[in-house]
């Protein structure tokens, strides 16, 4: 004897698709065995649909799929600033490098006394 999934979610387009099946001439017990559902559950769907119940889940599951994107790069987003943080902080601990003069960005270090003595 088979078992049927307990407390499965499924999207309100496959809920919308089976009640559409039922719609178009297939029966109860068809449609309960090819996509291993009960056959009050199909009954149930196709209720909703007909009263337009699916229409608001969808827009409702909608919303939550685009806030739940948002969300997943939010989490994103603070994984890699996370990451860039702990990167400065090894920085800092290791200190700045040693300065033996002073240092110009467009000459680069000076040189050292005994270069410039030797030329």
């Amino acid at each position: 004897m088979k078992t049927m999934a307990r407390h499965c979610s499924h999207s309100v387009a496959f809920k919308r698709q089976v009640a559409q099946e039922y719609l178009s001439g297939e029966t109860l017990h068809g449609l309960a065995k090819r996509h291993d559902l009960s056959r009050n559950l199909v009954w149930v769907w196709v209720q909703k649909y007909e009263t337009g119940a699916f229409d608001d889940d969808a827009a409702a599951a909608d919303t939550i799929q685009a806030y739940e994107a948002r969300i997943a790069a939010l989490e994103r987003l603070v994984g890699r600033q996370a990451l860039e943080l702990e990167f400065l902080k090894g920085a800092l601990r290791q200190g700045p490098p040693p300065r033996s003069g002073p240092t110009s960005v467009i000459t680069g270090p000076a040189a050292s006394p005994s270069l410039r003595d030797a030329g």
